[in-house]
């Protein structure tokens, strides 16, 4: 039995002088956490990349609206179907925008005169709505843009469930100082 404990303890304090694998295990001590961070820089620069997309399309359905003196059916859907355009190369289906005019009354209330969505639902005729108070000019008229996207990360390992990213734009009409919704 003290040869085997010999042997043992020579065994060890070989073990603990050998420095031949300490690389290795530092490797595989820090690859989680370098996988980690990596994995996580991912899904927040593509979610920040949608973001940025969310923000563009809500301008740019007030920018397109705004432009029209009366706004069609055919119209409105072209300028919906760009939104679609302008989230790619995300997926369009988890894309929401609504495009809305919005009337201020002489004591500065909001409300909405009309409103569309793209695979979502338009705001109410007559809701009230929050405007900036500089923008809260009295008995005049804007155009809100909304958008919203359901974000789901690509590997869902650090961001894990599906973040709501929206914006909203607000645009005064260019060529009048109302746009009419018609129905043809």
């Amino acid at each position: 039995m003290t040869a085997l404990a010999a042997s043992l303890t020579s065994r060890l304090r070989r073990l603990l002088k050998d420095r031949g694998a300490v690389a290795a295990v530092e490797f595989a001590i820090t690859l989680p956490v370098m996988l980690g961070l990596y994995l996580g820089s991912v899904e927040a620069t593509q979610g920040i990349s949608v973001k940025r997309k969310v923000t563009l399309t809500a301008r740019a359905v007030a920018d397109l609206s705004s432009q029209f003196t009366s706004i069609s059916n055919a119209d409105m859907t072209n300028v919906l179907n760009a939104a679609s355009a302008i989230i790619a190369p995300y997926a369009p289906a988890n894309l929401q925008a609504t495009v809305s005019e919005v009337a201020i009354d002489s004591q500065g209330n909001a409300t909405v005169v009309w409103s569309d969505s793209l695979q979502g639902t338009p705001l109410a005729v007559g809701q009230s709505v929050t405007v900036p108070s500089a923008l809260a000019v009295p008995n005049t008229y804007l155009i809100l843009g909304q958008a919203s996207y359901s974000y789901n990360p690509p590997y869902a390992y650090v961001i894990t469930s599906t973040l709501t990213l929206t914006d909203q734009f607000f645009m005064r009409p260019r060529q009048s100082a109302s746009i009419a919704r018609t129905p043809s």
